[in-house]
């Protein structure tokens, strides 16, 4: 078995150890890990491959937070950006995308006259 003395001693060795990196128990480090890293480049090629890629938003993720910034004229592209963030890995997402007030206008006004998209049922498609 061993003495009492010596685990105390491990533990604040243990301890002592976290406090020098500037850790805490059950706290992860501060700063990016290689895992973040692997992330945020997974959420930036996703950019790349879209439309939303032309907004050129910048991204950073630590703790496996992903942080979105950046600015764009079409609204749909904020929400396809947490959806994306979130399909790389991102644990959660702050989306700082801000919407220019002319496609918060060009939104209302798609809205205030309806669906964009002509729907058709499948029993009135001929075939």
């Amino acid at each position: 078995m061993i003495p009492r003395h010596r685990i105390v001693a491990l533990v604040a060795g243990l301890l002592l150890a976290l406090a020098a990196r500037g850790q805490t128990p059950g706290r992860p480090a501060s700063g990016p890990t290689p895992q973040d890293a692997a992330i945020e480049n997974a959420i930036r090629q996703r950019f790349a491959r879209s439309k939303s890629g032309a907004d050129k938003f910048t991204v950073r993720v630590q703790g496996g937070v992903a942080t979105i910034e950046g600015k764009t004229n079409v609204v749909q592209r904020k929400s396809a950006a947490t959806r994306m963030a979130k399909g790389a890995g991102a644990k959660k997402v702050v989306n700082k995308i801000e919407v220019s007030e002319a496609a918060r206008r060009n939104a209302s006004a798609n809205l205030a006259t309806g669906r964009r998209r002509a729907q058709v049922k499948r029993s009135e498609v001929q075939r």
